[in-house]
């Protein structure tokens, strides 16, 4: 009888839709944490992983310039070797120079970009997660859906760009399939004047080619409502020209660099019990590089080959219903192998240990966290260094005060491991250095509320003070420069973010952004030096990024500004050091249309309305006025029983 179906009448109920604003996770979070999602970037015109990082407050991102320029980030004037990379819940790590080049990910399969500063409230994560100042979240696309899904899109543009890209993903019963690939090419020539001194430089930025191939097979097996089984394996490859620093009126560069990156990475998560959560995951990464160059002393060459293996597993336990606590357990081993002379091909062994507690009462949140660090090291050639141990603590507490407002505070003690370029590059390596400690106060409040359901406005500012001890810095020796433990630097810094959307009706919406950012970061190594107390290189002190996006149901317009105030190119604030600020005003256009149920967008992006060849790096002129246009169709399968 209970198989028995009823024909005697079918009732056919409308569709509902439930619209509410989404509360930034800045607003909640007990440290700072800035994020944006797939829908963000596509709206806002963000064309890079870099783009995307430069609206974040309290971020100086390193541009080289040209299409295939290296990105590094800088979070708060720490440098870039305190920043983490997660992709896909796996951290990504460069033991050679301490920096990941941003430009190898693209967005196309990239559903969130976020990032986090000082402890963390989610605790349920690996221990090297813990192991830096500021960490990158990059989590790729996951088809929630229960049909399949075809993407492709193709790009063109300015200076000779030609980039076609295909994503696809598949749901097999509990078994989900996502294929991802991308090419992208471009000449790179662009005209730029840039004053050098008494003279005006007016010439062709060359090479400045770049060809890169990118793919990803995911995979995904849900054994049951309690255990998932993920598997990725990443393929990159780019041939591409360094265009070098414009010297006077001498824009010759005949530097070549070839990478080539391949990882697989394996991840499992049981949820035991309702209060007992385990993951797991390792990885195998293999890196290849060839550096060329053809100056008047000769044709030169260098390889590097990195290879890393990493372990990791947390255990996350809910022992009562207030209290949270994880212990997390990380290995990774690195070697690197050069041709260079004497050249010493390091290994190195690492082990993190990270115990973090998670308590949240009344209103009132608190993370606490203790990471054990031991790094040991052995050489072909040479002596190895001590190694490195080290207990970091960190902790962060939010106090939930009134309705729509919220204070935090935080600590972090961290420290940066010497790269095995710092300690072992041929002439210039330093087997005794020290690592670099950070330790630094965050103060911050949070408001957001929302009036009459069509309108929401959500704030947050973070005040810090940091040190940075045994600063690694190269100094001259002689006849050489050689890296040295001789730099301390002091910070003060502000982030302001401002986040307003109105709505009328459910198709259209205005949405107005900004961040704003002052840094002071002074030397204060020596005081009998003549540039202690000036600002360190590279660190503007004041700096932000606005943006006006209006939604319809017609089409998408927004209008952003990317500025940065006047910085320094060396640790010597003197007129010959100067760099200019400038300010980086951009348009885009999409429309989105659907043709034969499939869904097809069409977005024009204008970038430097101004037309300037500002400088990010000295001597490095970036684009002038450029255009893209993105083409993107994405159609529907359906589910594999």
């Amino acid at each position: 009888m209970a198989q028995t179906v009823n024909t005697d009448s079918v009732h056919t109920i409308q569709e509902v839709v439930v619209s509410g604003f989404r509360i930034a996770g800045n607003v909640w979070a007990s440290s700072p944490v800035q994020t944006l999602s797939h829908t963000d970037m596509e709206r806002l015109g963000i064309r890079d992983m870099g783009d995307a990082l430069k609206r974040f407050a309290g971020v100086q991102v390193k541009d080289y310039g040209g299409v295939g320029g290296m990105k590094t980030v800088n979070i708060r004037g720490l440098g870039a070797g305190h920043t983490g990379v997660v992709y896909d819940d796996v951290q990504v790590g460069d033991c050679q120079s301490g920096q990941v080049d941003l430009s190898r990910f693209t967005l196309d399969n990239v559903s969130l970009v976020s990032l986090q500063v000082g402890q963390a409230d989610d605790i349920y994560q690996s221990a090297k997660a813990y192991a830096s100042a500021g960490l990158i979240n990059i989590r790729t696309l996951e088809d929630s859906d229960t049909a399949g899904r075809l993407s492709a899109t193709v790009r063109t543009g300015s200076y000779g760009l030609l980039s076609p890209a295909l994503l696809f993903h598949q749901q097999y019963s509990r078994l989900r399939i996502g294929v991802y690939g991308n090419h992208e090419r471009a000449d790179g020539v662009y005209d730029f004047k840039l004053k050098n001194g008494n003279k005006t430089i007016r010439e062709r930025r060359s090479n400045s080619d770049i060809e890169t191939w990118h793919g990803e097979l995911n995979m995904a097996w849900q054994t049951d409502s309690r255990q998932i089984l993920k598997w990725k394996a990443y393929g990159f490859t780019s041939h591409r020209g360094l265009p070098g620093a414009v010297i006077y009126d001498n824009p010759h560069s005949a530097e070549r660099l070839t990478d080539k990156n391949v990882f697989t990475q394996v991840f499992y998560e049981n949820r035991l019990k309702p209060r007992i959560r385990f993951k797991t995951a390792a990885k195998w990464n293999y890196a290849w590089t060839r550096y060329s160059d053809d100056p008047a002393g000769g044709y030169k060459e260098d390889t590097y080959r990195q290879q890393e293996a990493y372990l990791t597993a947390t255990l996350w336990c809910e022992p009562l219903r207030e209290l949270h606590l994880s212990l997390a357990q990380d290995y990774a081993y690195n070697h690197l192998t050069m041709t260079l002379p004497q050249a010493s091909d390091p290994t190195r062994n690492s082990l993190w240990t990270a115990l973090a507690a998670n308590c949240h009462t009344g209103r009132f949140v608190f993370n606490a966290s203790v990471l054990a660090t031991n790094i040991t090291e052995k050489v072909k050639l040479g002596q190895a260094s001590g190694g490195f141990h080290r207990l970091s603590p960190a902790f962060s507490l939010q106090w939930h005060c009134l309705r729509h407002l919220r204070f935090r505070l935080g600590y972090k003690d961290i420290f940066r491991t010497p790269t095995l370029n710092e300690l072992y590059y041929t002439g210039v390596g330093n087997r005794c250095l020290e690592p670099e400690t950070s330790r630094q106060w965050n103060l911050g409040a949070t408001y957001c509320q929302t009036f009459r359901q069509t309108l929401q406005l959500s704030l947050t500012a973070d005040g810090y003070l940091g040190n940075v001890t045994d600063k690694i810095i190269a100094v001259p020796k002689m006849f050489y420069w050689q890296m040295m433990n001789a730099g301390k630097v002091h910070q003060t810094g502000l982030d302001l973010s401002m986040n307003i959307e109105r709505r009328w009706g459910g198709k259209t919406s205005l949405a107005v952004t900004g961040s704003y950012s002052f840094l002071k970061a002074t030397d204060r190594t020596d005081p009998a030096d003549v540039y202690y107390g000036d600002q360190i290189a590279y660190t503007p002190r004041h700096s932000g990024a606005a943006g006006i996006l209006l939604h319809t149901s017609w089409a998408d317009l927004g209008y952003n500004v990317l500025w940065m105030g006047e910085r320094y190119s060396l640790g010597y604030a003197i007129p010959q050091n100067r760099m200019a600020g400038f300010a980086d005003h951009s348009i885009t256009l999409s429309k989105e249309l659907r043709v034969f149920h499939q869904q097809l967008r069409i977005r024009f992006d204008l970038r430097n309305l101004g037309n300037k060849n500002y400088e990010i790096v000295r001597f490095y002129p970036m684009p002038g006025t450029n255009w893209r246009l993105s083409i993107s169709w994405k159609g529907r399968g359906k589910v594999k029983r």
